[in-house]
């Protein structure tokens, strides 16, 4: 199974034809970008996955120009600001020679809103140019707080000491972050993991590979046991009995009972109940929103109180971060939808899908946002989309934080105390 490798992402941001390419190129050591100086060259975001010595991975972002005009130019600076939003570190390019700095001007105002480290590149096209950098910073006062750097960004002999520059004054997300802080070597684990429609064959799902090579990477024994849940649930008394003791005989079978259950989240309803009160117990999902966001889900948790003050009239969003086919009961598209509007007459559910969440416009809309468990995008995307929700001052809740609060204000606090919550 692929894996996806957690890099730094750094964006290229600036007006038309002030070298973002040509940076681009220098970086990456090949025409990962068309240079030309035609305005406008750049019609959508280039990527580039590459290695930086001193750095690790990394993940490159060559951004359109922000000064184009006219509806393209508008779709432009948009997705130009969205990547802005996910990027770590902004290089800003600036000619010199502009007379007007409007745009470099927004773009350091945009990091700093958005907490963005940000550095300068002076990129000198014509060797009088250099002399004007004096009156850029006059121009632009805030220049004085960020490091700089003045080149030729389409000679090679400077990429060097661009590197150089980069690793001096950049600091590195921390990228350290435990998956399944609890876990203790030598314990056992057991995995819940009912499987229906939408299990793909020959593969665990990633939340469940993921915990799974955790624990075995820790030293500890991860251990699996498919529920039915259809079984569980069944209105038929002998057949959830006769699925009950299939999971007390598996807890029996241990020795040393496992130390905590980590459980898909829609079975929350009959895990809450099953699992013993001496073994914890929490979801894949919250394991995964709480990595992926670096250690927040404490605003995960203070979130789904927002379902309190739900009225008629109001809007929901529900989010996925990636655009899986959907079968059967959905918990995103089917089981959430059901609960809400069985529970909250009136109440408006919408939709968003993969990248649809960082084109909405109105996202202060909202009276509550409920995310999925976010491991099929970056922990910086989903950063970038907790920064947006920040700003419009919107409660956001998580898949597996939700579906124990359903259960009741006991069962929430029991799958969030694993994480000292």
């Amino acid at each position: 199974m692929a894996v996806l490798v957690e890099r730094e992402p750094i964006g290229i941001f600036g007006r038309m034809n002030s070298g973002k390419s040509s940076v681009m190129n220098l970086l990456t050591q090949q025409e990962t970008s068309i240079v030309d100086a035609t305005p406008g060259t750049t019609a959508d975001t280039k990527t580039a996955l590459l290695e930086l010595h001193g750095l690790g991975p990394v993940k490159l972002f060559d951004t359109a120009g922000l000064d184009e005009s006219g509806a393209l130019g508008a779709k432009k600076r948009r997705k130009t600001f969205n990547d802005l939003k996910e990027c770590a570190l902004a290089l800003l390019l600036i000619d010199p020679a502009a007379a007007d700095l409007a745009v470099e001007a927004e773009i350091i105002e945009k990091a700093r809103a958005w907490d963005k480290q940000l550095l300068v590149i002076y990129n000198i096209f014509q060797g009088a140019d250099e002399n004007k950098i004096a009156g850029a910073e006059k121009k632009l006062k805030l220049l004085r707080f960020y490091p700089k750097i003045t080149l030729r960004a389409n000679n090679s002999s400077c990429r060097t000491a661009l590197l150089d520059f980069i690793l001096k004054n950049y600091i590195p997300q921390d990228a350290k972050m435990e998956l399944l802080p609890f876990v203790q070597k030598d314990e056992y684990y057991a995995l819940i993991i009912p499987m229906d429609e939408e299990t793909p064959p020959g593969r665990y799902l990633r939340p469940q590979a993921m915990a799974e090579e955790y624990i075995t990477r820790h030293w500890a024994y991860p251990v699996s046991f498919r529920l039915d849940l259809k079984q569980a649930r069944s209105p038929c008394a002998a057949e959830a009995i006769a699925e009950k003791k299939r999971f007390d005989a598996f807890l029996n079978n241990f020795q040393k009972k496992p130390q905590a259950l980590i459980t898909d989240s829609q079975a929350m309803d009959i895990m809450h109940k099953w699992c013993p009160a001496d073994i914890a117990l929490t979801t894949f999902s919250i394991a995964m929103i709480n990595y992926f966001s670096r250690g927040r889900l404490r605003r995960f948790a203070d979130g789904v109180q927002a379902l309190q003050t739900l009225r008629s009239g109001d809007r929901v969003l529900i989010v996925e971060a990636c655009n899986h086919s959907r079968v059967g009961e959905d918990i995103g598209t089917v089981q959430i939808p059901n609960y809400l509007s069985k529970h909250f007459a009136g109440v408006a559910v919408e939709h968003n899908f993969g990248r649809e969440f960082q084109d909405n416009p109105d996202l202060a809309r909202y009276k509550l946002i409920i995310h999925c468990g976010g491991c099929m995008i970056s922990a910086q995307k989903l950063q970038a989309r907790l920064r947006a929700l920040e700003t419009a001052g919107v409660p956001i809740t998580n898949y597996g934080v939700l579906l124990s609060y359903l259960q009741g204000e006991d069962a929430l606090r029991r799958v969030l105390r694993p994480w000292g919550i």
